[in-house]
């Protein structure tokens, strides 16, 4: 079925629609029938991009969000998802500091602009857990309200939270629906496995993938830090969802299915049949945990379907494949 308005095909751009999770939403607007442009300094890396017409652009540069959000009829896009960051996962917000602040401050200042100067009536912005505080595991969850007073442990918490107030403002000023989705770890197929941007449960199953059934593997930190993650289809079906919602402010998207690190190293193990040692050495490790509620999300009727057990047995597959692939070259 097409998503139209009388009659007409619903146009959508997608920023960032060279990454993960922005490369699975553009197929999922493309399903949903509308007509989608992609967006990003780069193609999509493991497949190719389902999206109408894919323009290769740097959105930290004015005239390239300019010319990003000027559909090809002249009208503007029905809808704008601003997911383009200089991003990656605890080793990369670690050490990228300086890059995270200006590339992403930079994309977002713009984009804003040039959407609401255009024209666009709605907008979603990719926020982020990591606007919350450090949190012992066992606290109570916070909801979103509970951002402020702001103390978010990283620069990239920071620059979320800063790009959240500048999406609400050009919002009030210009009329334009804002939507502010703060996603939680995503995982899933087609995701960064390697070269330092990964995440937890990309870089534990390309790790596992590389060691031999009886061997070790190497952990940041001593394993307790208790974190919550997303499949990725799961993650869209939020967006979707809130995009077309009337949920104003923040919005948490996440599962709350909550491990450690030690047992999602051992998880991803046991499904790749393989019994490893886990050996604790230095590094980043971010925040003990960050637990926060669903309620606003789950309201409007989204819920999290694909455990962490079901999605990791679809994501090691992958990796292990682009693992052996790597190797044979």
């Amino acid at each position: 079925m097409s998503d139209t308005d009388g009659g007409r095909q619903k146009t959508a751009l997608v920023c960032g629609a060279g990454g993960f999770i922005g490369s699975h939403l553009v197929r999922r607007l493309v399903k949903d029938g509308y007509w989608v442009r992609g967006a990003d300094q780069k193609r999509t890396e493991f497949s190719p991009t389902a999206a109408h017409d894919f323009q290769v652009v740097d959105l930290r540069q004015e005239a390239g969000c300019q010319a990003a959000v000027r559909a090809p009829d002249g009208e503007a896009f029905d809808e704008v998802y601003q997911l383009a960051a200089d991003m990656g996962g605890m080793g990369f917000i670690h050490s990228a500091e300086c890059e995270i602040m200006r590339n992403s401050c930079l994309i977002n200042l713009n984009m804003a602009h040039a959407a609401a100067l255009g024209g666009v009536p709605r907008y979603l912005f990719s926020s982020s857990a990591c606007v919350y505080r450090d949190m012992e595991a066992n606290e109570p969850e916070l909801d979103e309200g509970q951002a402020y007073p702001a103390l978010p442990h990283n620069e990239y918490g920071w620059e979320k939270l800063y790009a959240e107030r500048t999406a609400m403002a050009y919002g009030r000023r210009h009329g334009m629906v804002v939507r502010l989705a703060r996603f939680q770890n995503c995982y899933g197929p087609e995701g960064t496995w390697r070269g330092g941007r990964e995440k937890a449960p990309a870089a534990l199953c390309r790790k596992i993938a590389e060691t031999p059934d009886g061997g070790t593997i190497d952990i940041w930190g001593d394993g307790t830090a208790m974190r919550a993650y997303t499949y990725v289809d799961d993650m869209v079906d939020g967006i979707v969802a809130l995009m077309k919602s009337d949920l104003e402010n923040g919005v948490n998207i996440g599962r709350r299915e909550y491990v450690s690190v030690d047992e999602l190293a051992r998880l991803v193990a046991g499904i790749a049949g393989k019994k490893v040692s886990l050996r604790h050495v230095d590094g980043p490790v971010g925040v003990k945990a960050r637990n926060f509620v669903t309620g606003r999300i789950s309201a409007i009727g989204w819920e999290s379907k694909v455990s962490l057990r079901e999605g990791l047995s679809r994501t090691y597959p992958w990796i292990e494949s682009q693992v052996e692939a790597s190797v044979s070259r």
